[in-house]
């Protein structure tokens, strides 16, 4: 049963697997700065805070039941339980700046145990809930999206990540997210 609303992945021109993700990019590829976001496993949103001084808030523009479809997400999509539910959002600034994009996959009969109020970030749902959580990086790609230049308001190519989430040893959620050029302003040069 996949849902008739897609998502919007990167059209990769590199991708860089677990490795790449533990040993970092050279520097001329993508600047340390830039690395702490992408690579590192502290939360998106609470870096978007810090960087910007502002609120982070979520802009939720899906929430569909995929069933067991694989959704084109990346592989690790199975070992999120099925049935599963994507949630798409837009990351942005109290002012409403767009600042990333992000899909996730929860196995459907536990996302409302999670994502109490979904219009909260992630990790502000699960902070409130005191969830221990790991974040699992497990990709990272470069690539291109008309729909994402469009939204964002910037020319790609765009960065992007996916990690597991993992709550009491099991996966919890599988998460794909896509950051906007306009960090540059913040965290410098993306090489």
């Amino acid at each position: 049963m996949p849902a008739a609303t897609k998502w919007h992945r990167l059209l990769p021109l590199w991708t860089g697997d677990e490795t790449v993700v533990q040993r970092g990019l050279p520097h001329e590829q993508l600047s340390p700065t830039w690395q702490v976001l992408l690579l590192g496993d502290g939360s998106p949103t609470r870096h978007l805070r810090l960087l910007t001084g502002e609120t982070t808030e979520v802009d939720v523009i899906d929430m569909s039941l995929i069933g067991n479809d694989s959704d084109e997400a990346p592989t690790l999509i199975q070992r999120v339980p099925g049935p599963r539910l994507r949630r798409q959002v837009w990351l942005k600034t109290a002012s409403g700046q767009r600042l990333a994009y992000a899909t996730s996959w929860w196995e459907a009969s536990h996302v409302d145990e999670y994502l109490q109020n979904r219009s909260l970030p992630i990790w502000a749902s699960l902070a409130r809930l005191r969830t221990e959580l790991y974040r699992d990086v497990r990709g990272v790609c470069y690539g291109t999206s008309s729909v994402l230049e469009e939204t964002f308001g910037e020319s790609g190519p765009f960065w992007g990540r996916h990690y597991l989430f993992w709550h009491d040893g099991q996966p919890l959620t599988l998460i794909y997210e896509v950051f906007s050029p306009y960090l540059q302003r913040y965290l410098g040069s993306m090489s």
